[in-house]
């Protein structure tokens, strides 16, 4: 059944999930926050900032003014920077009614309250919230390549209900009730694909690489678990197959950033260079301060903020991660 969906955020990823909404037969409405950049992909039909060349469907209604696109929405899609998600509920609000179901697209945590993204939401509504993550860049679904996501939310029914809506043969949808897990994968990741571009911007190999993805990937799985994740969902799509692509490829903004700051970028410079929120930055301090909270050693992330907010240099904390005490490896061992 064709629903009514209204996708706020008009970036990359909001863009290719409003188009693949639409392909879908779907009434799909979105939001840019900008009225001239609404204003431009309304006249082009294409975001030519964030997907050039990609057509965005007539029947696809853009547009700034919030209060047009909100009412009679069955879903609505929250696709902002991780930074916005509490401001653009604010405006959200007056609008917001029973039954309807909340995809959280975005991935981060609120940097004031250490809060997961369904955390702040649901301070605002009691409708039911899902976490849609997975290895999926923008640009590669905007062209129909194919992709896969999971669909994460304590009431399964809603979970099946985006699946639904997502799925097609291009875009394969699976299910899950972690919502924690699935957030805290899609959120943390982006911490280690800086580490990853640093990795390679200081000219260091696979190896290396390899063993940032791998140890990464236990760092997140304990503050993941220490939070109330299932471990289990660290293995899966929104856990390691989310890490690989991010640490991995050129279209990831946090992998870019983490290249130059390799190649002896300051942290300014690097972002004026990527020319857009790199969600790993603001991530990596309310990473370490969560894995305080919770009493869990994360020596990647700990160098990682170091490098961002301290000056350290990158090779220097190559080197002190190397040059930590002789451990026996277990999926526990920091």
């Amino acid at each position: 059944m064709n629903k009514n969906i209204t996708v706020l955020g008009a970036g990359s990823w909001g863009t290719a999930l409003a188009c693949l909404l639409a392909r879908n037969g779907h009434q799909i409405k979105l939001w840019e926050f900008f009225a001239e950049k609404a204003k431009k992909i309304i006249q082009s039909r294409e975001n030519s900032e964030y997907l050039p060349g990609v057509a965005i469907p007539e029947d696809l209604l853009v547009t700034h003014e919030i209060e047009k696109c909100l009412p009679g929405a069955e879903i609505i899609v929250i696709a902002t920077h991780s930074t916005f998600v509490r401001e653009t509920m604010e405006r959200v609000k007056p609008f917001l009614r029973e039954n309807q179901i909340i995809v959280i697209t975005t991935k981060g945590i609120e940097e004031q309250n250490l809060l997961r993204l369904s955390e702040v939401v649901f301070q605002y509504t009691n409708s039911p919230i899902v976490a849609l993550s997975g290895p999926s860049h923008a640009e590669e679904v905007s062209c129909e390549l194919p992709a896969t996501c999971v669909a994460a939310s304590t009431d399964i029914a809603a979970a099946e209900a985006v699946q639904d809506i997502f799925m097609n043969s291009r875009f394969r949808v699976y299910t899950n009730t972690d919502l924690i897990g699935v957030e805290l994968g899609g959120a943390l990741k982006n911490v280690i694909a800086l580490a990853s571009g640093i990795n390679d911007g200081l000219g260091y190999g696979d190896n290396s690489r390899a063993a940032l993805i791998t140890r990464g990937m236990s760092e997140i799985a304990r503050l993941g678990a220490a939070m109330g994740g299932n471990p289990s969902t660290f293995s899966g799509l929104a856990g390691i197959g989310d890490l690989i692509v991010t640490c991995t490829s050129r279209h990831s903004r946090n992998y870019r950033t983490g290249m130059l700051l390799g190649k002896g970028y300051t942290l300014p410079e690097a972002l004026l260079e990527v020319k857009t929120v790199v969600e790993g930055v603001n991530t990596a301090k309310s990473a370490l301060r969560l894995a305080e909270k919770y009493n869990v050693e994360m020596p990647i992330t700990a160098e990682i903020n170091k490098i961002l907010y301290e000056g350290k240099n990158p090779e220097q904390a190559v080197n002190d991660l190397m040059n930590r005490d002789k451990k026996t490896e277990t999926a526990e061992t920091p």
